[in-house]
C-alpha cells in the first residue's frame, strides 16, 4: 500500500456526465480500475479488447461496480492493423459521437519474441505501433470533441529505452527487456509529438508511470521463468500497487481539472516527472514520428 498513499491518488472529484471515454485493454487490471472510476463519474465508456468473452464479462462487473449502464465493449486487437482499423471505422461512422477522453492503456510486456499480425515484434508493434496507428485514425474525432485528452499509458522502463531505428523488430539480436524499454520510450515520445502538433487545438496529451502493479501484464514472466516471478513476488510483492492503485495516476491525468498546462508531459504517483534523455530529443521525436506513419501505412492514406 505504500504507493498509493504517498501521494499517488487522484483526489479530483470531477463528473464527467455526457463525456465519453475509450479505454484500450479495460477489460482487466488498471484498465479496467479506469473505466469503473469513469463510469462512476458519470463517463459512457469503451472497453475496448481483444476477447468477446472476457470483454462483456468485463463489462457487466464494471456495471455492477460502478452503478453505471453506460460501458460499452468494442473489440480491438492492437497487434492487427486491420482489426485497429475496422475499430476506428466504427467509432468513426457515428458522426454525433465524440471521444473526450482516449485512454491508451493496453500492453504487453516481456513477451518472447513473437510477430504482430502484420510483422512487427510483439512489444514495438503493439504498445507503440497499435496505438499510434489508433489514435491517428480518431485523431480527427477527438480534436472535434475538444477539451479532450489522450493519455498514454508508458513506464518507469523508459528510462533504460533506446529507439534501434537500424532493429526496431529486435531481429538481429532480441531482448524482451529492450524491445519492451524501448516500446515505452515510443509512448512517451509519441506523446510529446502530439502535444507539439496539437497546442492550440483544446487536446491535452500526457504520458505515465502507473507504478509496478501486480496484473496479468507479468504473465509471460510468470510461464516462461516462474522462479524469478515467485521470488519477485515473495521480495517486492509488498510494495507493488494494485490495479486499483495503479489506475490514480492514469486518472489523474484524465480528469483532474487545470491540467491542461502540463499538456505533454510525463506523470508518476500523480504528479510531473523528468524523462530520460532520449525523450526530450527532437530529431528521435520527429524521425519516430515519421518512421511510424511509414511503417503503419498512415503515410499512403494522406496521400
Amino acid at each position: 500500500m505504500r504507493g498509493y498513499f504517498a501521494g499517488g491518488v487522484c483526489r479530483s472529484t470531477a463528473r464527467l456526465d455526457g463525456r465519453s471515454a475509450i479505454i484500450t485493454g479495460g477489460n482487466t487490471g488498471i484498465g479496467k480500475e479506469t473505466a469503473i472510476d469513469l463510469a462512476k463519474r458519470g463517463a459512457d465508456v469503451i472497453i475496448a479488447c481483444r476477447s468477446k468473452e472476457r470483454g462483456e464479462a468485463a463489462v457487466k462487473d464494471i456495471k455492477e461496480q460502478s452503478c453505471s449502464d453506460k460501458v460499452e465493449l468494442k473489440i480491438l486487437d492492437l497487434a492487427s492493423f486491420s482489426s485497429i482499423r475496422k475499430f476506428a471505422a466504427d467509432i468513426n461512422s457515428n458522426e454525433s459521437s465524440k471521444i473526450h477522453l482516449l485512454i491508451n492503456n493496453a500492453g504487453v510486456m516481456l513477451c518472447p519474441f513473437m510477430k504482430t499480425e502484420d510483422g512487427f515484434e510483439m512489444q514495438f508493434g503493439t504498445n507503440h505501433l497499435g496505438h499510434f496507428l489508433l489514435t491517428n485514425l480518431l485523431l480527427d474525432k477527438v480534436k472535434a470533441s475538444a477539451p479532450s485528452r489522450i493519455v498514454n499509458v508508458s513506464s518507469l522502463a523508459h528510462y533504460k529505452g533506446h529507439v534501434n531505428f537500424d532493429d526496431l523488430n529486435g531481429e538481429k539480436a532480441y531482448s524482451s527487456m529492450k524491445a519492451y524499454q524501448q516500446s515505452k520510450l515510443c509512448n512517451v515520445l509519441f506523446t510529446n509529438k502530439l502535444h507539439q502538433m496539437l497546442h492550440g487545438d483544446g487536446v491535452s496529451c500526457y504520458s505515465l508511470h502507473p507504478g509496478v502493479i501486480n496484473t496479468e501484464l507479468g504473465r509471460y514472466v510468470q510461464e516462461d521463468h516462474p522462479w524469478i516471478y515467485a521470488c519477485a513476488q515473495k521480495c517486492f510483492g509488498w510494495v507493488m500497487k494494485t490495479p486499483k492503485e495503479g489506475a490514480q495516476t492514469t486518472l489523474h491525468c484524465a480528469v483532474t481539472e487545470g491540467l491542461e498546462t502540463e499538456s505533454g508531459k510525463y506523470f508518476s504517483d500523480c504528479a510531473v516527472k523528468d524523462t530520460n534523455k532520449e525523450a526530450k530529443d527532437q530529431e528521435v521525436i520527429d524521425k519516430l514520428w515519421e518512421v511510424s506513419l511509414k511503417l503503419t501505412g498512415l503515410d499512403k492514406d494522406e496521400e
